[in-house]
């Protein structure tokens, strides 16, 4: 199935623009992220207090947020768990066992159940924290020796690139939105890792399939006529992926929203950056490889 059929798009005469768009929003991002001293983590990786209840008669989570409000729960993230009748709460701080019991009462006096209260230390957080950022590390070294052997290390740092790429500005527009980061946002990023991948492996898969078909082109030539043979089917794997996740994002509920969200964002910028920036700096430094073999 081809929607696009027989473009002709000069996709590296745009190199230049989406070098300065992409920088900018890597910039915009990274500022964000030093103004407010890195992401705003959620207590998965900061510490805190779980409490889950279970509502006897069935009331609107919105109006239990307003009720918990004024006692102490206003920046406490409360969530449908599963069903309307089980709620979730999250919250850096609200006091002892004892006391979140004694503050449920007053709010929402005998419509629930108490079901748990658990503590999450901050060592435990600090430790989810470094393998967090271990298995995103693990991921882009992995990715950097499979195109490697695939097909070579510019092919490889093209891809590696792109993919910090998207995870840079996912990270960056968490912060600009200051929404925070729990242990299902990182699942979102490694998924947007390999989502990005899949689609930069099909462009240079057939980039390495037509440089061979074209050899009296250059490789700036062959790299559009690539990209216009895949853009079909970027297009429409794209387009599908993402009517999905938006409605998983409006009616998906609480629980799953910011992964949808993430999700929205990353595929949109991956795509982007398969074409956009993958190609362009493996491009780059397989004209940088031959100049200087021609020059040696």
């Amino acid at each position: 199935m081809r929607l696009l059929k027989n473009t002709n798009i000069k996709f590296m005469s745009f190199t230049k623009i989406t070098a300065i768009f992409s920088t900018l929003c890597i910039i915009a991002g990274i500022i964000s992220l030093f103004i407010k001293g890195g992401p705003l983590l959620s207590i998965d990786f900061t510490g805190g207090t779980i409490v889950q209840i279970r509502l006897t008669q069935f009331e609107n989570v919105t109006n239990i947020r307003d009720k918990l409000s004024n006692y102490g729960f206003a920046n406490a993230e409360i969530i449908e768990f599963g069903s309307p009748e089980e709620i979730l709460i999250k919250a850096q701080s609200i006091g002892s066992s004892s006391d979140i019991s004694e503050k449920l009462n007053s709010a929402l006096g005998e419509t629930f159940v108490l079901r748990r209260i658990e503590s999450v230390g901050p060592k435990i957080g600090k430790e989810l924290q470094r393998d967090a950022y271990f298995a995103i590390a693990l991921a882009l070294i992995m990715i950097l020796m499979y195109i490697a052997i695939r097909f070579d290390s510019y092919y490889a740092l093209g891809s590696v690139v792109a993919l910090i790429h998207d995870i840079i500005i996912t990270l960056g527009i968490f912060s600009l939105l200051n929404l925070e980061i729990n242990l299902s946002i990182i699942a979102a990023f490694l998924t947007i890792v390999g989502y990005s991948l899949n689609d930069t492996i099909v462009i240079f898969d057939r980039i390495r399939e037509n440089v061979s078909k074209h050899l009296k082109k250059t490789l700036d030539e062959v790299v559009d006529i690539s990209l216009n043979n895949t853009l079909s089917r970027t297009f429409i794997t794209s387009l599908t992926t993402l009517l999905v996740l938006t409605i998983l994002y409006l009616w998906g509920g609480e629980v799953i929203n910011l992964f949808a969200f993430a999700l929205i964002i990353g595929v949109g910028i991956g795509t982007y950056s398969s074409i956009f920036v993958a190609s362009p700096v493996m491009l780059y430094f397989e004209k940088k490889a031959k100049n200087k073999l021609h020059s040696s």
